[in-house]
């Protein structure tokens, strides 16, 4: 897919909407496409943090892992949700598992070159930045209410 296809995704995606044209270039500089298979981990907590994710078609599970219960899927992303945003914030490294429940077909961004360019450029940082703490919001609360749900079962079980 050429920069040119790429700038229009970006520029219609929900999450960029509004961004200057010069902003949609510099991040659609960043992007490729990638697909995962069916049980593939798109990556896993603890490793190096160096890209986010747009899902064009399919499923992937967030997951935190469970000494207990194993994997605990905390939230199901699909068709244009964004997720992967400990690309971010120092140590950049995941803090959960991501892995594809179905053929998966995703816009992968380059997180260090998005990083440079945010350097360069703060006005882009800080759009970015507004537009990841809605996801980060969005991901705590799913933890607590999954957390809560946890709670409740091993509650019952005693």
């Amino acid at each position: 897919m050429d920069i040119k296809n790429m700038e229009t995704i970006i520029k219609d995606h929900p999450f960029f909407k509004g961004l200057s044209a010069e902003h949609v270039t510099l991040i659609a500089g960043c992007a490729s496409n990638a697909r995962f298979d069916a049980g593939e981990m798109v990556f896993r907590s603890g490793e190096d943090a160096d890209w986010f994710y747009i899902v064009r078609q399919g499923k992937v599970a967030l997951e935190m892992w469970s000494p207990e219960r194993g994997p605990i899927t905390i939230q199901t992303v699909s068709n244009d949700d964004v997720f992967g945003w400990s690309w971010l914030f120092p140590p950049y490294k995941w803090q959960m598992d991501a892995r594809a429940v179905e053929l998966t077909r995703v816009f992968k961004l380059d997180g260090k070159c998005l990083r440079t360019k945010c350097e360069k450029d703060h006005d882009l940082g800080y759009e970015l930045m507004k537009r990841f703490s809605s996801i980060i919001i969005e991901r705590l609360e799913a933890t607590r209410m999954q957390l809560l749900d946890v709670y409740k079962t091993s509650k019952e079980k005693t």
